[in-house]
């Protein structure tokens, strides 16, 4: 594809008919850095979209005359590196274009209150009006199928995902993690400005913040006091310094378990901002849904995906149900079931094709807790209390470190209510009948007739949405997702896309 430079507004609507493609568009201020190449790069690894990277140099983001006119421009460097990295068009529009004079059609926008009147909306009024403005007239004037931004500026970021919910707008947002120069500070266009002496400062910052991060995945405990006053003692002239829920920017809770550290601090005349995540543990995705609806299938290739490891709950619970049968436990007397859980061991096996076995006491039930016989005692055996304390208990320690993904019918109600994404995934009847009809690991399914096959499916959707203790239910904040019509790789997208809409690229596993 040749690669072109557009300079106007107009000459985008004939562009985009030659192209044929998708557009992913990076857009930037100018004076790139690896910050932005990374964006380029990384937009042209995924897909076969085309790439379009905007420079302009939005005069409404700027509330000081002479910090817009020192604003660092590196045109020419910057063209020449943007189709280096990945760039197949770029986009250089003056401020007549973007914002014609006398034109009623310009829409100027309002940044969200909530979002933009902390960190660095104390200080910068009207900043993030601009940052909305100029976003909106470039999404509409260029419709993209994807927009990459850096988790940088993730104020903007959370801003900017706000924006494209509220005007309705159809594109994703894709975020890359904070990318970092050889001594540990964030790229930022704004780094040529420092002294020596003045990025020794903001090295000194950054690693505070970084040490921070570090001795909290031990304690658990951050000290703001200790931080700022270490940094005061450097003589470093701290603008905020803040911890927060990371999506609301609220304060940070005791009970959050992804937490935001971000501050702000001037260095001669240059303001510098940085930030870290803080975890107490690794995200949890928790998926409910009745039986038939695709849940291990599809929990099974998210964790293959995000190399989360799978915890199958609805596997526990028939392994558990087999030795019940086998062992002619009388699981009606509750009371002597806890005894005999104390000598009862389930694990977890990965076989050489790459998937989990069940063991029960060293032996291998993979497949015998599949059959009918096993669904049809199932959610009796679940309901029971003692059952379900002991199994969600041995959930719960698997669960301590977080980086899994589990599946069953309460997981995001009772095993793990603060797993960072809950989905509620559901079906049909009719299309869970045929789902259960065709699987072919089901052989006892495949024996019964259809319609035999949907009162048993709607006999234990009211067992288990009726059972006294831990029914099936959509937790609240929970987001449903009906599969009827959609292939599995379709739902194992959404729900990733919707992990990476939630958890910041930077606290991946590694």
């Amino acid at each position: 594809m040749k690669k072109v430079i557009i300079r106007k507004t107009e000459e985008i609507e004939n562009w985009k008919r030659n192209i044929n493609s998708e557009i992913n568009f990076i857009p930037t201020m100018g004076n790139l850095h690896n910050g932005h190449l990374k964006l380029i790069s990384t937009a042209k690894n995924d897909n076969s979209n085309v790439n379009l990277v905007s420079i302009f140099i939005n005069p409404l983001q700027f509330d000081n005359k002479l910090d817009l006119e020192n604003y660092p421009k590196t045109i020419d460097n910057d063209i020449k590196i943007s189709f280096l990295n990945g760039a197949d068009a770029i986009f250089i529009p003056s401020n007549e274009d973007i914002y014609p004079p006398n034109n009623k059609n310009i829409k100027f926008l309002k940044a969200p209150i909530e979002l933009s009147s902390a960190l660095c909306g104390l200080n910068r009024i009207g900043h993030f009006d601009g940052v909305c403005t100029v976003v909106y007239r470039f999404l509409n004037l260029i419709k993209p199928k994807n927009l990459y931004l850096g988790e940088k500026d993730w104020q903007q970021l959370l801003i900017l995902k706000n924006l494209v919910l509220r005007e309705k707008l159809n594109v994703a947002i894709k975020s890359i993690p904070t990318q970092r120069d050889f001594d540990g500070i964030p790229f930022s266009s704004r780094n040529v400005h420092l002294s020596k002496n003045e990025r020794q400062l903001i090295r000194f910052f950054s690693s505070e913040l970084l040490k921070a991060k570090k001795n909290f995945q031990q304690d658990k405990k951050i000290n703001l006091n200790e931080i700022i006053k270490k940094l005061s003692a450097k003589k470093i002239s701290i603008e905020y310094l803040e911890h927060l829920h990371p999506y609301t920017l609220q304060k940070a809770r005791l009970h959050d378990n992804i937490s935001l550290l971000a501050g702000a601090i001037r260095c001669g005349e240059t303001r510098l901002i940085d930030h870290v995540f803080l975890m107490k543990r690794s995200p949890i995705i928790a998926i409910d849904g009745p039986a038939g609806s695709g849940k291990s299938t599809v929990t099974k290739l998210i964790a293959k995906k995000l190399k989360l490891l799978y915890l199958d709950t609805g596997a526990m619970y028939r392994a558990l149900s087999w030795l019940m049968i086998k062992e002619n436990i009388d699981y009606k007397k509750e009371k002597k079931l806890q005894n005999i859980f104390k000598d009862i061991s389930i694990v977890f096996k990965t076989n050489t094709n790459s998937y989990q076995d069940v063991y029960v006491n060293n032996y291998c039930v993979t497949e015998e807790i599949r059959s009918q016989k096993i669904s049809s005692i199932v959610s009796k055996i679940s309901s029971i209390k003692e059952v379900r304390k002991f199994l969600v208990e041995e959930q719960r320690k698997i669960g301590e470190s977080g980086g899994l993904v589990a599946e069953g019918r309460d997981i995001g109600t009772t095993v793990f209510p603060h797993a960072e994404l809950k989905i509620f995934l559901t079906a049909s009847i009719d299309e869970r009948a045929k789902r259960r009809k065709s699987d072919k690991n089901s052989k006892d399914s495949q024996e019964i007739d259809l319609h035999k096959l949907k009162e048993l499916i709607k006999k234990r959707d009211f067992e288990d949405s009726n059972r006294e203790i831990s029914p099936l239910i959509k937790a609240n904040d929970a987001i449903e997702i009906i599969t009827d019509g959609y292939t599995i790789n379709e739902v194992v997208d959404k729900i990733i896309d919707l992990y990476n809409e939630k958890i910041p690229k930077e606290t991946e596993i590694k």
